[in-house]
């Protein structure tokens, strides 16, 4: 006997429209993003700014923001992207309801909003410890480069930059060489310009040409101007850290030769050949990432709570070394949560004399104990036991925290480092497809790095406490 299958007809006309309400299951994530926004998110900087009252309506703030934060969660973050799966998939078609903004209304609403946007990240925070899931006992920091938008290969050296600014000003010198003879027998006959410009050629091509090149030579000064301007800073800050040292030795003080110093070692200061800039994104640099590979990127800093792998800080800075960040990020921890950590886990890479000696005054001052690693081990070298005995007098700072964490205590609590902060970049890297920014300059990276923190915080809440909790919160 013939098979029966289930009645399907494609061309069924539907008695009543279809909701998309029911299309969607009651614990997806877009329901709490949509909850998120609507009741819980405090959105008045957005709303304040839409101040115009002329002009055709634009899109309710709420969609924008709740298409961004589900699209950085889940991994959609750009703009064309998003709007191609408010056409094509439920759950965005669901945060939109039925809409579909274009991207450039996307993308204008991220850039002009992005200091709202990343303001998100505090917010998230907040949630978080309002559920308990930030408890500041033990918090891992690290950092991890970021892929600018903007290739390596638009970068140009300081040798090299010099070298082709000089040929450039040659050839404009040509240029204008030329230009000032046309001039001279502008009022030639139309047959002596053809023989000039060629068959059907203009007048202005050459100025064109010309102004091509003063263009060209403008970008190439400015790149120069930039690499002396952070050589002379650097040169500065050397100068002035020298003349601090050699004043503690003879025991004075003295802020005015300190500044001298330092404008000293500024004016001296000469860019090294090899110092680069990028035409495409100046303020990112070329890095290592993890995998040895040099890359134009920035260098994101997240510190992380233990307990729920919650982002407490988040920060983007253009140096490739991690050892500026140390105080800074556990301060912006601190003024984040209102808490102090009782253990800070940092790796070898914020090793420093420097940042030794402020994890000492920090524990006196906040009672933040650092375990920081003073070297770098192989992936299956450990790390040795620590000798017996009284720690000497004289032992250095480097010494006594080599030590410190060859104990039993140390260990123990050094081995939780990965464990907590690295999961963290594995999920924002692979989930939410944040390996390479989308936005360009510094100001860019950050609030694009701290709207991924957000997103990141947000998906920990809703895997927590889902809707229920947050209904709890916004009550």
């Amino acid at each position: 006997m013939d098979k029966r299958f289930r009645a399907f007809d494609p061309h069924q006309v539907l008695l009543l429209p279809p909701s998309l309400d029911d299309w969607l299951p009651q614990d997806h994530l877009a329901r709490f993003v949509a909850e998120l926004v609507d009741e819980v998110l405090d959105l008045g900087p957005v709303l304040a700014d839409y101040t115009e009252k002329r002009g055709y309506p634009p899109y309710d703030p709420r969609l924008l923001l709740r298409l961004l934060i589900y699209g950085y969660t889940t991994g959609i973050r750009s703009s064309r992207a998003i709007e191609r799966k408010c056409a094509d998939d439920i759950a965005f078609r669901y945060l939109a309801a039925d809409q579909a903004p274009d991207f450039r209304s996307i993308s204008r609403f991220r850039r002009r909003h992005l200091d709202v946007l990343a303001d998100l990240f505090t917010q998230s925070l907040h949630l978080a410890q309002k559920l308990s899931m930030v408890k500041m006992g033990r918090v891992a920091l690290d950092g991890t480069k970021l892929e600018a938008n903007a290739s390596k290969h638009k970068a140009m050296s300081y040798s090299r930059l010099v070298d082709k600014e000089e040929r450039i000003e040659g050839e404009i010198a040509a240029l204008e060489a030329t230009a000032q003879v046309l001039l001279a027998d502008a009022e030639a006959t139309d047959t002596a310009e053809d023989q000039t410009f060629g068959i059907g050629g203009k007048d202005v091509d050459l100025p064109a040409e010309l102004d091509r090149r003063e263009k060209r030579l403008a970008r190439l000064q400015e790149a120069r101007a930039q690499i002396e301007a952070e050589a002379a800073d650097k040169a500065r800050e050397h100068g002035k850290e020298i003349e601090r040292r050699r004043q503690e030795r003879a025991g004075t003080s003295d802020e005015q030769a300190v500044t001298d110093a330092g404008q000293q070692a500024a004016a001296k200061a000469r860019p090294k050949p090899k110092a680069q800039a990028n035409f495409t994104d100046p303020d990112s640099r070329i890095m290592k990432n993890s995998d040895g590979a040099y890359i134009q990127a920035y260098n994101a800093q997240a510190d992380v709570d233990a307990e729920h792998q919650v982002i407490t800080a988040a920060d983007v800075t253009t140096n490739a070394s991690d050892a500026l960040n140390y105080t800074t990020m556990l301060d912006q921890s601190a003024a984040n949560t209102g808490v102090h950590p009782k253990q800070a886990l940092v790796d070898a890479g914020y090793c420093s004399e420097t940042n030794l000696q402020a994890a000492k005054d920090r524990q006196l001052a906040c009672g933040t104990d650092t375990f920081m690693a003073t070297g770098r081990l192989a992936h299956d070298e450990q790390v040795p036991p620590a000798s017996r005995g009284r720690i000497p007098a004289n032992a250095t700072l480097k010494e006594r925290m080599a030590r410190k964490l060859r104990t039993k205590p140390g260990k123990a609590a050094y081995s939780r480092r990965k464990a907590i902060v690295e999961p963290v970049f594995g999920q924002i890297m692979t989930c939410q497809n944040g390996r390479q920014l989308l936005l360009r300059g510094e100001d860019g990276a950050r609030g694009e790095w701290r709207l991924l923190a957000a997103c990141h915080n947000l998906r920990k809440i809703f895997r927590h406490a889902g809707t229920t909790g947050l209904a709890a919160l916004a009550g």
